[in-house]
């Protein structure tokens, strides 16, 4: 059986020129950057070297780069961090409503803490109004956390409209950029970003590596308690295997590069759309189809087709999509992203699903997504014909 990947929004395949860096590096520089033997230094020198690739990608200086596990724990620090530090100048806290859940789930920590979160509503589109985002910053808010571009349907946020609006604010503006690092040019100081998160197993690089981007005016303690690696930002042994294959990753994504896989992401959309369309299956796109969005996100509504049985039959087709955010495939509840768009009574909250490309996919494997969707639905229509 062929098996096709289109869950790429979740994680991806590394690329063969990674993990031959990371293998080089476990075999040869396995010495822990800290020290300051040989063995240490030739370890931190691999870092340095990797840490500039990085804030070179960002348009940042290289000490201005925390590594991290993922963004996750970028998020969990930005947010965290920020609220304990900085409640003494306030406690309003801006988000969306459509956030990752690294995102609201620090938030709704601090809400029991006493902290006053604003999550601003999105359109059918899912974006914010930045009227809304006008109405909501006031004299209390210390943090503005808003991400760049979102994991269940790919819809872009406009973030140096929001970063300008910043520039004379006390609140500090953080960025879960995870979907859009890869796809978009970033640069943090054009936009005005004071924090921006980021994970290296989703551009075709390891797992449990990313960085938080600080603005030199961030200063707030270590989320990690222990040892004083990265400039007392961030406790633990750093892993250089990890952020020479980040970095590696990094360097293989050129902005021309971006812009390539933007345009071939949408082309596999047309191409999806044009069959829906050829074979009259009622569906309809998730937000909204723009050159501008994170391409690579494609949430589609198959009108009446439940999500569950669509998955599971294209699964045991070997094809591998998903019904909405892989961080909360296992919740039963619908998705947050989807609620917030359309209304928690909107049929397309339980017959949606989400495809995501990534470097490695190929019209080929759009045409397999296909020939094995059609007579999918087809077969599942039917069924509920004959009800």
């Amino acid at each position: 059986m062929q098996h096709v990947y289109l869950d790429n929004a979740a994680t991806t395949p590394m690329a063969p020129e990674v993990i031959q860096t990371m293998m080089d590096q476990m075999e040869h520089d396995f010495g822990n950057a800290s020290s300051t033997h040989w063995f240490g230094r030739t370890a931190h020198t691999v870092m340095d070297k990797s840490r500039k690739i990085l804030a070179d990608a960002i348009h940042a200086q290289p000490g201005n780069m925390v590594i991290t596990s993922g963004a996750t724990e970028s998020n969990n620090t930005a947010i965290t961090q920020t609220a304990h530090t900085r409640a003494s100048l306030g406690k309003h806290i801006i988000t969306t409503a459509i956030e990752h859940p690294s995102v609201l789930q620090p938030l709704k920590a601090l809400e029991k803490e006493g902290f006053r979160v604003t999550y601003l509503p999105v359109d059918e589109n899912g974006r914010i109004s930045l009227a809304d985002f006008d109405a909501a910053l006031d004299d209390d808010t210390i943090l503005v956390t808003i991400m760049m571009g979102n994991n269940e349907v790919g819809s872009r946020m406009p973030i140096s409209e929001i970063g300008a609006r910043l520039v004379d604010h006390q609140a500090w503006f953080h960025t879960d950029a995870t979907q859009a690092f890869g796809l978009l040019d970033i640069d943090v100081q054009a936009q005005h970003i004071d924090m921006l998160s980021v994970s290296a197993h989703k551009i075709n690089g390891p797992k449990g590596i990313g960085f938080l981007y600080r603005d030199p005016k961030v200063q707030f303690p270590s989320l990690l308690k222990g040892g004083e690696q990265e400039l007392k930002r961030r406790a633990g042994t750093e892993n250089i295997a990890g952020i020479a294959g980040f970095a590696t990753a990094v360097s293989l994504i050129t902005s021309d590069e971006k812009a390539k896989r933007q345009s071939k992401y949408l082309g596999f959309k047309q191409q999806i759309m044009g069959a829906l369309d050829d074979a009259e299956i009622p569906y309809a796109v998730n937000g909204d189809i723009r050159p501008d969005n994170v391409n690579h996100v494609f949430n589609i509504w198959l009108k009446g087709i439940s999500t569950y049985a669509l998955q599971t039959n294209l699964d045991l087709a070997g094809i591998a999509v998903s019904g909405g955010s892989a961080c909360t495939a296992g919740s039963l509840e619908p998705s947050h992203v989807l609620t917030a768009m359309f209304g928690a009574d909107s049929p397309r909250l339980g017959e949606s699903i989400r495809l995501s490309f990534g470097a490695q996919t190929t019209k080929a494997d759009i045409q397999a997504f296909i020939d094995a969707l059609l007579p999918i639905v087809q077969r599942l229509q039917a069924k509920q014909l004959a009800r």
